[in-house]
């Protein structure tokens, strides 16, 4: 099964488990607009737990991390309720497109700003710097396909896609909270005779993050590989 079926296949049946809540949300008349709203709304709330975190916090304190990253999970669940609510409502209209993928970019940015500021005021400037990174590959990935369609070719392929970065970061971050109330904020792996530590307790987080990095920028060059090539196809 392709990369691509196993996705459609997940996410369809996801759809199933919350279509008994998108029909609520239909009945009582909620806008796909309002749903999208409320997602960077959100998202908007992830960067100031972050930042919250990175001035109230300490460096060994992850709780904020912890509790970022389920917010984070949580308003990823509006990135799938809009597009159900306007199918299911038949309020799918041009515009809402724009204004989901638009607003899409902001949430993505605004959880990234949160991050990178925790990171930098914490002191992990390295980590700081694969954030970014991350953040340059993720608008890079949708702004690929998105030009790849404007030039009428579908480009859907890659790993990375905004669905598996909500999930990546989310799910890094509430393990890194969790992982810190087990071994401590502070612990550190040292290895004798390496003169630094190869692994401590924001690695949990930290380490998704530079993962991701490096395979939305791969997701990125690949769709633009693929779209030269439709175009060579189609000349």
């Amino acid at each position: 099964m392709s990369q691509i079926a196993m996705r459609d296949r997940l996410q369809k049946n996801i759809y199933s488990v919350i279509d008994p809540v998108v029909r609520g949300l239909v009945k009582v008349g909620v806008t796909p607009n309002f749903i999208t709203t409320t997602g960077l709304i959100l998202n908007i709330g992830v960067a100031i737990i972050f930042i919250v975190g990175a001035e109230e916090g300490n460096r060994g304190d992850f709780s904020y991390v912890g509790w970022a990253g389920g917010l984070i999970l949580f308003a990823g669940l509006f990135d799938m309720l809009d597009g159900q609510v306007a199918r299911t409502g038949n309020m799918s209209s041009t515009f809402g497109a724009l204004y989901d993928s638009v607003l899409d970019r902001y949430s993505e940015m605004f959880m990234f700003l949160g991050i990178c500021y925790y990171l930098v005021a914490h002191h992990y400037f390295l980590s700081s710097l694969f954030a970014f990174i991350a953040l340059i590959g993720s608008m890079m990935v949708s702004y690929t396909r998105a030009r790849s369609e404007g030039l009428g070719i579908q480009n859907k392929g890659g790993l990375m896609q905004r669905p598996e970065r909500v999930v990546l970061t989310a799910l890094s971050a509430i393990a890194c909270g969790i992982t810190a109330t087990i071994i401590g904020g502070d612990y550190k792996l040292t290895i004798p005779g390496i003169p630094f530590h190869v692994f401590e307790t924001m690695s949990v987080f930290t380490i998704p993050i530079t993962v991701m990095a490096v395979l939305t920028n791969i997701t990125a060059i690949k769709r633009l590989m693929d779209a030269k090539k439709a175009l060579d196809e189609k000349a």
